[in-house]
């Protein structure tokens, strides 16, 4: 199985160590890198050209981890961007997502289910700390409440078990529990998420759930 390559951006010494601990003890991942400030996450990054870069958002300068989001993203399209902050304000989880991060997690998360979410993204997805997954619902929910709900003419191209799953994805449910509730295999499920993103011509949860919420 191939390794997935990470490269960590965190200005607390102990945490980036910490992180890249977690990473590089485990089978199938492999921390290529670290940064401990903006400048210099700009400059490697894109001669590394990792799978997924775990970025925090203070890096203890003018320059935020989502700034070097926005500057990397569009030179490394391939190069996947998961925040990994103590930030829960819904601005921060907006601004980073538009900014071209795909996931976005909170320092607190438990090291296999970080793992989890490193793969979740690589493979595709967009994972999200169940807080912060929340926030995005309740943000495109209290958007849509002025709009109808769930435009059928954008879903109608969807199976009853592909819908079900979009609805769970809306949730802000993980690969794993999506399983679990669906009594399918983690793989499975990611095969339909990956169909349900074909056929809504989208490439993360974000959009996903926001065709969902029929915008």
């Amino acid at each position: 199985m191939r390794q997935i390559t990470v490269f960590i951006v965190d200005d607390n010494k102990e945490l980036r160590n910490a992180l890249e601990e977690i990473v590089s003890m485990s089978e199938g991942y492999h921390c290529i890198g670290t940064a401990s400030s903006a400048e210099e996450a700009v400059d490697r990054i894109p001669i590394i050209r990792p799978d997924v870069v775990l970025m925090d958002i203070n890096l203890g300068t003018e320059e935020s981890g989502i700034d070097v989001v926005r500057t990397l993203k569009p030179r490394i399209p391939d190069t996947n961007f998961m925040i990994c902050t103590v930030y829960e304000e819904d601005e921060k989880i907006f601004e980073a997502l538009s900014a071209g991060a795909s996931g976005y997690i909170l320092k607190k998360t438990p090291p296999g289910r970080m793992l989890e979410a490193i793969r979740e993204l690589y493979e595709g997805g967009a994972p999200m700390s169940s807080q912060i997954a929340r926030k995005v619902v309740a943000a495109f929910q209290h958007q849509q409440s002025q709009h109808s709900f769930t435009d059928p003419e954008k879903l109608n191209v969807l199976t009853p078990r592909e819908m079900e799953i979009l609805e769970l994805l809306s949730k802000g449910l993980m690969y794993k529990e999506i399983a679990t509730q669906t009594f399918l295999s983690p793989e499975t499920v990611r095969k339909h998420v990956y169909h349900i993103y074909e056929k809504l011509h989208v490439t993360n949860r974000v959009a996903a759930v926001n065709k969902y919420y029929g915008r």
